[in-house]
């Protein structure tokens, strides 16, 4: 499989995130980076340019974007998924984040470690409805998809 060698999201029109989420964005982005495994399968015939790629996620008109690059910034393609199926769980994750970072603050280690499993209950599924919604246009592993599901969460937060 090939790799993204960068990754940019768009979120010049949101509002300024809050320490907690830009401190998960800079993780996930430095994580994606070292270690990720992301490949355009070739459809219909169509040559596909190999990676590494250069991966720009947006939301436009309510709608996911991923704008993929080579690594000379070459176009190799562009897809636009629904944040329908990510509303619930986008939700969801930001909810148990929410308890997670008073938990860090609050609570007992033992308590923070039942969240922070229930935190990665639904990041996991988050992963696994973006591998889902890929299927066809991008083969990511399931680390990928996590890294990713995080950054579309921080996208998602401040749409």
């Amino acid at each position: 499989m090939s790799r993204i060698c960068h990754i940019e999201l768009d979120d010049a029109n949101l509002p300024p995130p809050t320490p907690e989420i830009e401190q998960e964005r800079k993780v996930a982005m430095f994580d994606l980076i070292e270690e990720n495994s992301f490949n355009l399968p070739k459809r219909d015939d169509r040559v596909v340019p190999e990676g590494p790629y250069r991966v720009g996620l947006s939301i436009r008109e309510k709608r996911l974007v991923f704008d993929i690059r080579t690594e000379d910034g070459e176009p190799a393609a562009e897809f636009h998924l629904s944040l329908s199926p990510f509303r619930q769980v986008v939700k969801d994750y930001w909810s148990i984040c929410e308890s997670y970072f008073d938990a860090v603050k609050n609570l007992p280690p033992s308590q923070i470690e039942t969240i922070d499993m229930a935190r990665r209950g639904i990041h996991n599924e988050g992963a696994r409805v973006l591998e889902e919604r890929l299927e066809g246009k991008a083969d990511v592993d399931s680390d990928t998809a996590r890294r990713l599901f995080t950054l579309i969460c921080v996208l998602h937060y401040g749409g």
